[in-house]
């Protein structure tokens, strides 16, 4: 693979960690450093092990993980985005919504956006590529793509008094159903 197209894979595996970090800078409604590298490291760390997960598991997995990886990742989403909506619509202070800063949250939102980054080293393997550059490369991608997406959300989040969780719990939703849609139609 020529550096090239490895880039644009990691763009396109950061992709949905952009969008769960931008709902997560709009939920916080602020970017300290602390924030924003919390938050980028975490799905940044999730997109490197599960492609290097899915890279050590290779092609003898193969049929395994493509017949449940997108129903993984729709339950996942689905459950962190049906929690983000139900929260949404409960009267409470700000203070006690869903802190996209806790850890579980966290790892519950890097595992549900690095579903496909296990079946992306898995690919990887049967094309006998290299791996530490590719790693390496999409979990700098990632972090940066996260650390802007935290800080674009926690801006936007502050001049735009929307209901941001509910959005974000419907966009968490949306990545669900595009991810089985692309899996049980488009495969």
């Amino acid at each position: 693979m020529s550096f090239l197209e490895i880039l644009l894979l990691a763009v396109g595996l950061s992709m949905d960690s952009l969008a769960v970090s931008v709902t997560s800078g709009a939920i916080m409604r602020e970017c300290s450093a602390y924030r924003v590298v919390k938050v980028a490291f975490v799905l940044a760390f999730f997109q490197a092990a599960f492609t290097l997960i899915g890279y050590l598991l290779g092609f003898s997995f193969l049929k395994l993980i493509e017949t449940v990886d997108h129903w993984i990742a729709f339950a996942l989403l689905l459950y962190l985005g049906g929690r983000m909506i139900w929260e949404s619509r409960q009267e409470k202070e700000e203070d006690e919504k869903m802190n996209p800063l806790c850890l579980k949250t966290l790892c519950g939102l890097g595992i549900a956006t690095s579903i496909d980054a296990l079946a992306v080293g898995v690919s990887l393997a049967l094309m006998q590529t290299s791996l530490s550059v590719i790693t390496t490369t999409i979990a700098i991608v990632t972090f940066l793509f996260s650390a802007f997406g935290v800080c674009f959300g926690a801006k936007v989040g502050n001049k735009i008094d929307l209901k941001l969780d509910l959005i974000g719990g419907l966009i968490l939703i949306a990545i669900g159903v595009k991810i089985l849609i692309e899996h049980l139609f488009l495969s």
